[in-house]
């Protein structure tokens, strides 16, 4: 008998809503990495699986290294372990060699050497800046005809987008802002592989198709399935006709009833093929919060498991109101549960909302 959407959606929140296994770096680890590009998104996602996780805590775990923020996989910005971080850029390398020495028409030989050129390089921390002009020295040398490219587009990214660095604010401690940063080479915990990329996917978002992995980790099914062939892994048919595989120890299924308050790019949906996130949004809902054109995504409300509107507490004042909205036809959030998930929100970001509101939008 093959899974449904709904057998997906509960093994998935088996290991995205763990239970509280203690500091912020367990948090993180048990989760498997988050999507940061919007640096608030960390200090989010923590406070809606573990109510209580407090500002200065998610801080302290930035300040100590115990957790890491940087350009990793599909040149996205994602907050992981050091551990996981290490697979995270194995991804990245797999992934984005071949796409950047084509930006910049030189060999996957010498887009190698450049990124060795940039971690020797940032050593010390750096800036955006610097490591623009670093970029460039080094193309000037080697491939001159290259420096247009390197200007424009993708290129302007290339000092800071391919998993071996780690950043942080430069004004210090406003981990959760988007303020200006600066870059650091990450020291690696160890080798990888390609099956430790797959194993980390499947932990911590599992069950998964190919194209799940492939599309969250930015490699091509060639890599997911090298990476298979080094695991024991179970398999069975999905709703949507594609095999779905998992680790034979992965954790029994679970309902999670009442409200929670996910960030923007969120691991229920981001975790997966953009084609096939069905297990936790409708089409028609994921149409809603994903915006095609600039790749954003609003923060979406989860009631009883599923993504069921979004919502907004615009602004960085300590002090604001909270909006929240749920799609038509989808269950009404009551008020009374959503005084925990506000809580978190508050404690997590080190905020007051003065006020909720609720509404319904027509979809």
């Amino acid at each position: 008998m093959g899974l449904s959407w709904d057998d997906l959606a509960a093994a998935s929140l088996a290991r995205q809503f763990p239970d509280d296994p203690g500091t912020v770096a367990e948090r993180v680890r048990a989760i498997g990495d988050l999507q940061t590009q919007t640096a608030r998104s960390a200090f989010i996602g923590l406070g809606a699986r573990f109510p209580g996780v407090t500002h200065a805590e998610i801080t302290a775990a930035y300040d100590a290294g115990e957790i890491v923020r940087g350009s990793t996989i599909r040149g996205t910005v994602h907050t992981a372990t050091p551990e996981a971080y290490t697979v995270l850029a194995e991804a990245t390398r797999v992934g984005q060699h071949q796409r950047w020495a084509r930006v910049l028409g030189i060999s996957d030989a010498q887009i190698a050497d450049l990124w060795v050129s940039i971690e020797d390089y940032a050593r010390e921390w750096r800036t955006p800046d610097e490591l623009r002009a670093h970029v460039d020295a080094w193309l000037a040398r080697h491939a001159p005809a290259s420096l247009d490219a390197a200007a424009a587009g993708p290129g302007r990214y290339l000092g800071f987008a391919h998993g071996a660095l780690v950043r942080r604010p430069a004004s210090g401690d406003r981990w959760e802002g988007q303020g200006k940063p600066v870059y650091g080479t990450f020291d690696r915990t160890g080798p990888v592989t390609l099956a430790d990329v797959v194993r980390l996917h499947l932990r911590a978002h599992g069950p998964s198709s190919r194209q799940d992995v492939a599309w969250w980790a930015g490699v091509p099914l060639k890599a997911v399935e090298e990476g298979l062939a080094g695991l024991d892994v179970v398999e069975q048919d999905g709703p949507d006709g594609r095999a779905y595989v998992d680790l034979p120890d992965a954790p029994p299924p679970r309902d999670l009833p009442g409200v929670r308050l996910l960030p923007e790019f969120d691991a229920v949906l981001c975790g997966y093929d953009s084609k096939a996130r069905d297990r936790f949004a409708t089409s028609e809902h994921h149409r809603r919060l994903w915006n095609e054109s600039n790749g954003m995504l609003l923060p979406p409300l989860l009631v009883d498991g599923r993504i069921t509107g979004f919502w907004r507490a615009a602004g960085t004042a300590r002090r604001r109101p909270l909006e929240i909205t749920w799609f038509a036809r989808t269950r009404r959030p009551r008020k009374a549960e959503l005084d925990e998930p506000v809580a978190a929100l508050e404690s997590a970001l080190g905020i007051t909302v003065t006020e909720v509101a609720l509404s319904r939008e027509a979809t």
